[in-house]
């Protein structure tokens, strides 16, 4: 539909893939805190992969006329892709810098939320070339959308939990808070991927 040039299209596709990929080495990271140095240090490798692909694409749409998609759009996508991995690399690097020793049992569950709805987004930006399968577009917005919902409610449970801890350490609880809401922005930063999907899908029509 877009024409031979697939190259945006492919960038965005790596973005989206490397934001799979942080989320996918973070929850592994429930299995086995002590490998927390190791994920912290490959997560950091992703994100500097996703800042680079971030870059190539802004680059590319500077130096394009005419561009597969509104440039307004490319960006949108771009950086809310880009977003996504820069959360999950926040969530990770301050788990690091606090000296976290075990997860609270609360975490993976909002991880595996996480996995899949990056997997999600994933398979929605990779159906956008050709916007043909709209039926499938819609179905993973749905599922999108479902998802971001289910994580809002383990959020609000978490911080309950958290907050209701007993005797809680106010520091310990400051942590985990941030690490939460970091890992609630990457959710919603999926959320901001499929809405401007939608967007396109329904401009291009």
């Amino acid at each position: 539909m877009f024409g031979s040039d697939r190259s945006f299209f492919d960038i965005l596709e790596q973005q989206a893939l490397a934001a799979h990929r942080a989320a996918v080495v973070f929850r592994s990271l429930t299995d086995d805190f002590t490998q927390l140095q190791a994920c912290a240090d490959e997560i950091d490798r992703i994100e500097n992969e996703a800042d680079e692909l971030t870059h190539r694409l802004a680059s590319k749409s500077d130096k394009t006329f005419i561009t597969p998609l509104d440039k307004e759009d490319l960006r949108a996508l771009s950086s809310a892709l880009d977003d996504i991995t820069d959360a999950i690399e926040a969530a990770v690097g301050r788990m690091l810098l606090y000296r976290l020793h075990t997860p609270r049992p609360d975490v993976a569950p909002m991880l595996d939320l996480l996995v899949q709805i990056t997997a999600d987004t994933q398979k929605v930006v990779s159906l956008l070339a050709t916007i043909r399968e709209r039926e499938k577009i819609h179905s993973l917005l749905v599922q999108i959308h479902k998802i971001e919902n289910q994580s809002d409610s383990l959020f609000r449970q978490g911080l309950q939990d958290l907050f209701d801890t007993p005797n809680p350490d106010p520091l310990m609880v400051i942590k985990w808070k941030e690490i939460y809401d970091r890992i609630e922005i990457a959710v919603d930063k999926c959320e901001d991927v499929a809405n401007a999907v939608e967007s396109v899908v329904v401009k291009y029509a």
